[in-house]
């Protein structure tokens, strides 16, 4: 494989900005709080900045319901407030990724709000619709958000496609006009000088022809439609399209959101000779569920089997390597916080299973990407009563399974949704111990967690110690070490119940990382007398072949 691409050797850190940091009072982050807090970013080692959708948005889903891809959402500033951000963000040495929606917009974006008015508009075709069936929907497909994916219009009597909130009508992708229209809007962005783009639900974009029902899981009211809409048949086709007409134009980064995609469908959209993008970001690892009810879909409360992560994990280093590029995470703004959700947020040992789980992730092959708050070990909530949840995604499935369909009663979901709801990492940035934790001086969009005086990063900023400058340590260890960038992977004991681990080789060195996933001492022999130097550890001192509770260890073999 081709290295020394940039890309290769970033990291990247995920900024939700409407929960970063306030600079104007309003409880709402924006984009001058962000550049307030550069140098934090650039202090910690990050190479680039992932923005979330800062857009101009009616905000049913958090800014990924796009009315104007051409104007910033004045909750977040002005354009001449992005440009400065760029601009000193770029003084800095550091990159700015953009978000990409383009499987849909907004049901307030002016191209929806021509194609409604009648059959005949010249943006009809912009967006999928279709006549009722048996004066119903389409077809069975169901929303990622709970019920139906279609929405009945009655001024020109058809319903049309959302895969997500009704609020969020997809775009027809096989109209070449709608392409044309995506190139515009990447070139506008591009020729402002941003780095690239993080690509949201980009493997939905071909839908199958016919639209066809897709399979029903048992006693489920919809057809499950990724199954149907992933990975469709022009994909490929449209992803050559636009690295063509524009991403190879530039030298730019791009990551595509793809979940249901296989190793062997990343291989084809980001091999380095496809010429389409330059990795995805997959969800095996974040899509297991410990629940036997396929209902219930994601939602749960219970640890994941640290053999099936490791499979998950394993797989996809084993088959990209050489081929194609991982995209390495724990967490986003999609899912859980990642201590709470693979280790433990329990004090006693949070700090040392926050640095477990980012050394077990950050010295696998791959372009690591950290969240706000990750890097200072932050947790779930723990929300008790659905009031306190915002995430649409969540009051839909709590309405659904709970008010609908009756399949869990509300106790059990609460239980689901402090554990996995995407709110767990939304709440605002932990700056300090002061008032709103220092994230804003007027009231927050939303409540922050309540362990701010303890998880903070004023703190961590003052204790060598904590997890903050363990990930410090983690990013200037890959950025020394090209073993760590290109080594390539074996796996040890897949069947390991407690530990992971797994060797990494490249150009005659040896890397072994050794990861303990539980709270007790364990045991465990890989020969690591034999290795020149312990690079890294979340404790101070153990003994050679026992491992401390979340304890982690990075050994290096010279040539």
């Amino acid at each position: 494989m081709a290295t020394n691409n940039w890309w290769q050797h970033a990291v990247v850190y995920q900024v939700y900005p409407r929960s970063y940091q306030d600079s104007n009072g309003d409880g709402i982050g924006d984009l001058d709080g962000l550049r307030s807090r550069l140098s934090y970013i650039k202090k910690l080692g990050a190479d680039v900045i992932w923005l979330n959708p800062i857009y101009e948005s009616p905000d049913k889903d958090n800014g990924y319901d796009i009315s104007n891809y051409r104007k910033i959402n004045p909750v977040y500033g002005t354009m001449h407030s992005f440009t400065k951000l760029l601009e000193e963000a770029h003084s800095k040495g550091l990159k700015i990724l953009m978000d990409l929606v383009v499987n849909h917009t907004s049901d307030q974006a002016e191209w929806f709000k021509e194609s409604r008015k009648s059959k005949d508009n010249k943006y009809r075709d912009y967006y999928i619709w279709r006549d009722p069936k048996d004066g119903k929907e389409p077809n069975n497909w169901g929303s990622y958000f709970s019920g139906p994916a279609w929405k009945y219009d009655d001024r020109t009597q058809q319903y049309y496609l959302h895969l997500f909130e009704e609020g969020q009508p997809d775009l027809n992708w096989e109209n070449p006009a709608v392409r044309e229209s995506v190139w515009d809007i990447m070139r506008f962005w591009l020729d402002k000088g941003v780095d690239g783009f993080r690509m949201d639900v980009i493997n939905l974009i071909s839908k199958p022809s016919g639209l066809p029902d897709a399979p029903t899981p048992d006693n489920a009211a919809y057809g499950d439609v990724q199954s149907v809409v992933a990975d469709g048949h022009r994909l490929n086709e449209f992803l050559k399209e636009m690295n063509k007409k524009v991403l190879s134009q530039y030298d730019v980064m791009t990551v595509g959101e793809m979940p249901g995609s296989t190793p062997e469908d990343v291989v084809d959209y980001t091999g380095l000779d496809s010429h389409e993008l330059n990795m995805v970001f997959q969800f095996e690892h974040v899509s297991l569920s410990p629940n036997p009810d396929k209902r219930l879909n994601k939602w749960n409360d219970q640890p994941i089997k640290l053999v099936e992560l490791k499979h998950a994990l394993s797989r996809w280093q084993k088959a990209l390597d050489g081929k194609a590029w991982n995209s390495l995470y724990w967490n986003n703004h999609d899912q859980p916080r990642a201590v709470s959700r693979f280790a433990t947020d329990d004090p006693k040992y949070r700090e040392k299973a926050a640095k477990m789980l980012g050394t077990t992730l950050h010295m696998l092959q791959g372009t690591p990407y950290i969240y706000e708050g990750e890097e200072l070990g932050m947790t779930n909530a723990h929300y008790k009563k659905l009031s306190q949840y915002e995430d649409v995604e969540s009051i839909n499935a709590y309405t659904e399974l709970v008010e609908k369909e009756k399949i869990v009663d509300q106790a059990t979901m609460l239980r689901y949704l402090a554990h996995m709801s995407r709110d767990n990492a939304r709440t605002p940035m932990q700056w300090d111990n002061s008032n709103n934790a220092g994230f804003t001086s007027g009231k927050p969009w939303f409540a922050l967690n309540s362990n701010y005086p303890e998880i903070n990063a004023k703190d961590e900023l003052q204790d060598p110690n904590s997890v903050f400058y363990y990930y410090q340590k983690l990013l200037k260890l890959r950025h020394q070490n090209d073993i760590i960038v290109y080594g390539s992977y074996e796996e040890l004991d897949p069947e390991d119940e407690e530990a992971f681990s797994y060797r990494r080789h490249y150009k005659g060195q040896t890397l072994l990382v050794i990861s303990n996933f539980t709270n007790h001492k364990i045991k465990r022999d890989y020969n690591q007398a034999e290795y020149d130097e312990l690079l890294l550890s979340n404790y101070n001192n153990s003994s050679e072949n026992v491992l401390q509770p979340y304890e982690t260890r990075v050994y290096l073999k010279r040539n």
